[in-house]
């Protein structure tokens, strides 16, 4: 598809978090980097007319809402990581269950609904569900964007090397989040 014809979903992951996991210490430094940048992109692409779609992790409590992740997560311990970036009111939310944005979710077809051919990956963890929902895009036939500055991992020497094999393997343009390509309808 022609590159002005293009239409972008921002697609913010994993935000919510309570912090409360084996590996959040290691986590959490990262993340304290990540939580400007992707707050203002996500400002920048409601004000563009851009998709944004949150996914996010149900840790396994089928019965929970988009409001309970949300209140678990700013009574977690870091509400000082979510605050920032809550879900904005109007925005699409997807639960997921594994590590991919795609495996077991809806959001293939509500990416197909909107006209989405390209998306831009922010959240966490790079090294894991920001690599395997870049590779899952990417066999879709999605192109994908994934800012630096708007991921955050748990080992950096592994993140790298995602950061690599998502350039190099699945052509994934890896800008900071104040240079990412997003386009609207008709954009």
């Amino acid at each position: 598809m022609p590159e002005d014809m293009t239409r972008s979903a921002l697609l913010v992951v994993d935000m919510l978090n309570p912090y409360d996991h084996e590996d959040a210490d290691a986590l959490t430094g990262s993340v304290e980097q990540i939580v400007q940048p992707v707050a203002a992109i996500v400002e920048r692409a409601l004000d563009e007319g851009v998709e944004v779609v949150y996914i996010n992790d149900n840790y396994g409590d089928w019965s929970s809402s988009k409001d309970d992740l949300m209140e678990g997560a700013l009574n977690g311990a870091r509400p000082d990581l979510v605050e920032p970036v809550l879900p904005p009111e109007g925005v699409s939310f997807v639960f997921k269950a594994r590590h991919s944005i795609f495996y077991g979710t809806p959001l293939e077809w509500l990416l197909a609904q909107k006209g989405v051919d390209h998306i831009v990956l922010v959240g966490q963890v790079t090294e894991q569900c920001i690599l395997y929902s870049a590779l899952d895009a990417y066999v879709r036939h999605l192109r994908v964007g994934v800012p630096r500055d708007g991921v955050a991992h748990i080992h950096e020497n592994l993140a790298e090397a995602a950061f690599e094999m998502m350039e190099r393997n699945m052509d994934a343009e890896l800008t900071p989040c104040g240079e990412c390509t997003l386009r609207a309808e008709g954009g």
